[in-house]
């Protein structure tokens, strides 16, 4: 074992606080305890076997590997099939919300399925990113009961690792081994626990009433979805991707669980998701309270309102999950990246940029909250009205865009776009809410950044909305201008842009944001080319219902549900040559914009429109 697997044989494991991948081949490669955040203690995905990885499986050969998620849950099973027998790896993490005040840990449990299986487990623990290695030793206590545990400790970190058989050092590799046999019928679990304090260790753990408390969670949380319409499977999976990319403490969604896994590969396009990006916002709430997860819905407005509040001049496009503001960007130099793509980057320095469509997304999701019956307060109000009085001085500058380009400033079609979505929910909550405000004057700025981006944004030569003023070049985000009811799509000029990124940006069902190629790009400021974007493709199939294509929308949306890994799971993007998977994974965004793909195609209603539920859940259902 050295390097890891391709992004697609990952699986997700989560506890509502942090997150684990899991392999394929049984090894366990990432964990960031005890906060998604949080420095990495297993990094074999982004380096190799030596920096971190805990892997289960059995020493002979493996003829077929066979995993699924336990109905909607997040308990993962994992079965490998050898000449000698059947031996099934169950993992599943406790989730938060039913061990509010346990720490955070893994379970992993060895059941023989058929005959009898040689297995071997290893344990490398590397804190730091696989910069610390641990001071290891067996520890075995007798009172008040027995206790027999590996402790491992370095600095501020400590594990504790439990089980019936525990594994014992191997000196030269500064690993701890075991090997054992399963017979059918019989099982084998571990408990690998964080301790935020090494003098007051987490107490001991049943791991199966474990199993049977995660289950019973997952089946009583996945119970309140409300979508039954077609690839219902997808939707459910999409959905619980979302519930586990929560924070719990606080409602905060992180982009994805994983940082600097590259948008090609070799490339140097690697960001740290870790966090939680107001460009989401929207539709996080749609793609959570339209399908049954009001709570989720609420809590990730609370989040947003606490995070945004204060001077609107120093609102940011993205927070950390306890709504931090400073994501500081710096480089693991001792990691050599996802199969040599360097650099590995913790923090992210797009924070400090000025993106002015995030005064959009927090107005719309704050306007579609109202609507959906979450009581607007008066210091939620004055929030906004703050961030539009910041915004009517500001919204005539060039920013950065939404896909946060390191190249030169520009008039961002959609970032204007989004102003004017800021200014037109404005309106529309003094008109349907009765909330004050200077309605009046905000209707005019409305039209004037309508008139402007009509004027400037749309290139009747090319015959599409450009990605920016002027511009001759594509982007896929102008897909969204009749999904926040900019323009309706039985525009001519939005049809005809539609047709033109479908010739240039779209391969089968595969859609770019933009052009990239191994030549510098004036846009963002970067070389190299980037896999097709998931979400873009998503928009895509968005774009043609909206314009009356329904058919050509529904075979698009089949296929891109077909191209989920076989535990339903996106990464950020798709490399159209080969197939795999590239970007960090699991993408919220890829996930996000499948939920709202499913509602647009199977409940016919934009974000744009007005969805007033009187006293009707999703579907019209009373």
């Amino acid at each position: 074992m050295s390097g890891p697997g391709p992004i697609e044989d990952y699986a997700l494991l989560s506890d509502l606080r942090t997150a684990a991948l899991v392999g394929n081949d049984g090894s366990l490669d990432w964990l960031c305890f005890p906060r998604f955040d949080a420095p990495a203690c297993f990094n074999r995905l982004l380096g190799d076997a030596g920096d971190g990885h805990w892997s289960i499986a059995p020493t002979g050969p493996v003829r077929e590997v066979h995993r699924r998620y336990r109905d909607n849950s997040l308990v993962l099973e994992t079965e490998f099939h050898t000449d000698d027998g059947v031996l099934r790896l169950i993992d599943f993490m406790p989730p938060h919300e039913m061990n509010q005040h346990g720490e955070t840990c893994v379970v992993r449990i060895v059941e023989g399925v058929s005959g009898e299986v040689d297995f071997q487990l290893d344990w490398v623990l590397r804190f730091d990113y696989g910069h610390s290695v641990p001071w290891v030793r067996r520890v075995r206590e007798t009172n008040p009961v027995l206790d027999e545990y590996i402790l491992a400790i370095a600095g501020p970190h400590t594990a504790v690792l439990r089980g019936e058989e525990l594994p014992h050092r191997v000196d030269d590799e500064r690993a701890h081994r075991y090997t054992g046999t399963i017979s059918a019928g019989e099982r084998m679990a571990w408990v690998l626990q964080w301790a935020s304090d090494p003098d007051a260790l987490p107490a001991p753990m049943n791991p199966e009433q474990e199993l049977l408390e995660c289950e019973q969670y997952w089946a009583e949380w996945s119970g309140k979805i409300v979508y039954d319409g077609p690839h219902a499977k997808a939707v459910h999976r999409s959905l619980a991707t979302l519930k586990a990319l929560t924070y719990a403490p606080t409602g905060g969604i992180v982009a994805a669980p994983t940082t600097s896994l590259p948008e090609a590969v070799p490339g140097d396009r690697n960001w740290d998701y870790r966090y939680c990006w107001l460009r989401d916002a929207t539709l996080v709430l749609l793609a959570l309270d339209d399908l049954g997860c009001t709570a989720e819905a609420q809590a990730w407005r609370r989040w947003l309102v606490r995070a945004v509040a204060g001077d609107p001049a120093d609102v940011q496009i993205m927070y950390g999950i306890g709504g931090e503001r400073h994501l500081i960007e710096w480089e693991v130099d001792w990691l050599a990246g996802y199969r040599g793509s360097k650099p590995v980057r913790v923090g992210n320095a797009a924070y400090r940029q000025t993106q002015l469509d995030v005064y959009g997304e927090v107005m719309d999701v704050l306007h579609l909250a109202r609507e959906r019956g979450l009581l607007e307060s008066e210091e939620s109000w004055a929030v906004q009205r703050g961030m539009l009085s910041h915004l009517e001085h500001i919204w005539q500058r060039p920013d950065r865009g939404l896909w946060e380009v390191r190249g030169p400033d520009r008039y961002f079609t959609h970032s204007q776009v989004m102003v004017w979505v800021a200014f037109d929910r404005a309106v529309r909550g003094a008109e349907e809410d009765g909330l004050p405000g200077p309605v009046d004057h905000w209707r005019e700025l409305r039209e004037q950044v309508r008139d402007e981006v009509l004027q400037w944004a749309w290139n009747p030569e090319i015959g599409a909305f450009t990605q920016y003023y002027g511009g001759t070049e594509l982007d896929a985000s102008v897909l969204l201008l009749p999904s926040v009811g900019f323009l309706p799509g039985s525009d001519e000029r939005m049809r005809s842009t539609v047709d033109v990124i479908q010739r240039e940006l779209q391969h089968g069902v595969l859609v770019d944001r933009y052009t990239t190629s191994d030549e510098p790009n004036e846009v963002d400021g970067l070389s190299g080319r980037e896999g097709s974007f998931l979400a873009c493709s998503f928009w895509m199939v968005d774009a043609l219902a909206h314009c009356g294509r329904q058919e050509e929308a529904e075979r698009m949306f089949t296929e891109l549900v077909g191209m989920a890994n076989d535990v339903g799971l996106y990464a950020e993007e798709v490399d159209r040559d080969t197939g795999c998977f590239v970007g960090n994974f699991p993408q919220a965004f890829s996930h996000l914009a499948l939920v709202n793909s499913a509602a647009v195609l199977h409940g016919g209603r934009t974000r744009g429109q007005k969805s007033r539920r009187n006293g009707l859940i999703p579907g019209g259902r009373r």
